[in-house]
């Protein structure tokens, strides 16, 4: 049985049905009620509460761990959630990190995340750590201003990253969960080529066949609308990233390649599968 955590979401979501599709146990576990994969099951658990989890790590042999944003506060101790795993039998962990530990280690969440790497690794669990950059899915955050006045708003509209699509976060994720020889390694996910928010913009534009404008925003615009779901810290260490990446930060990975055998899915790929958000 393999437990995922945050299963219905942009990573969640394709993991736990790639792993279906793999002939795989899994349980999907989330926040709310949801509908179970097709020969598994769903439980309803807040990571926030280790003790909530006692249910979805029964008999489970596997662990994808994905952090809640309220996981990432000062406050939170998810190392609870790894011991946790390793009392009730799990074997191996794969833990979603961020490629910032490694690139900005002295900020506040990168340090919080560096820990809880090395808990990991120290479980005594089987283990594998994903460190992703940005995600091609935070383009969501503009489908309604998209839909409803043809506007992409950001800030620092020409700095651009090489942002990775869900699906392939979840298809590496698949892939260490299942198969030992990515046991054991760290690996950088990044998507095919650097590309700017305002790219972006032109690339839904031609994905939905009208103009959309790009309008800039300020950090401090920015930052208001990401604290909205996210801690205040993890919007200003996102922002930092965002807009002045370091070389680092601009570099494709081959690790994608490295995993899976192919290169990573540009954001036009990831605009196709998801353009009705937009319309």
């Amino acid at each position: 049985m393999i437990v995922v955590t945050g299963a219905t979401g942009n990573i969640g979501r394709p993991l736990t049905q790639a792993l279906v599709e793999a002939g795989q146990q899994v349980t999907a576990v989330s926040r709310h009620t949801a509908e179970a994969p097709p020969g598994g099951r769903h439980v309803v658990a807040d990571l926030a509460e280790p003790a909530g989890l006692e249910q979805a790590l029964d008999g489970a042999k596997s662990l994808f761990l994905l952090l809640s944003g309220d996981l990432h506060a000062a406050e939170a101790n998810p190392a609870d959630i790894v011991g946790q795993a390793a009392a009730a039998g799990v074997r191996r962990v794969v833990l979603l990190s961020s490629q910032g530990v490694a690139t900005r280690p002295f900020g506040t969440t990168r340090i919080a995340m560096r820990e809880l790497e090395d808990v990991v690794r120290d479980s005594g669990l089987d283990w594998a750590i994903l460190r992703p950059g940005g995600f091609a899915s935070n383009a969501l955050w503009w489908a309604e201003s998209v839909r409803s006045h043809q506007v992409v708003a950001a800030p620092f509209g020409d700095t651009g990253l090489p942002i990775i699509d869900p699906a392939d976060i979840a298809e590496v994720a698949a892939a260490c969960l299942v198969d030992d020889r990515h046991l054991g390694g760290v690996y950088e996910l990044t998507g095919p080529e650097v590309i700017s928010p305002r790219e972006q913009a032109e690339v839904l534009a031609g994905a939905l066949g009208k103009p959309v404008r790009f309008q800039e925003l300020t950090r401090e615009e920015a930052k208001a609308g990401m604290a909205r779901s996210m801690p205040a810290e993890l919007a200003d260490d996102t922002l930092d990233i965002i807009g002045s990446p370091s070389a680092a930060e601009l570099r494709v990975s081959p690790d994608v390649r490295r995993v899976l055998g192919r290169d990573p899915r540009s954001f036009a790929d990831w605009t196709t599968r998801n353009i009705a958000a937009f319309r």
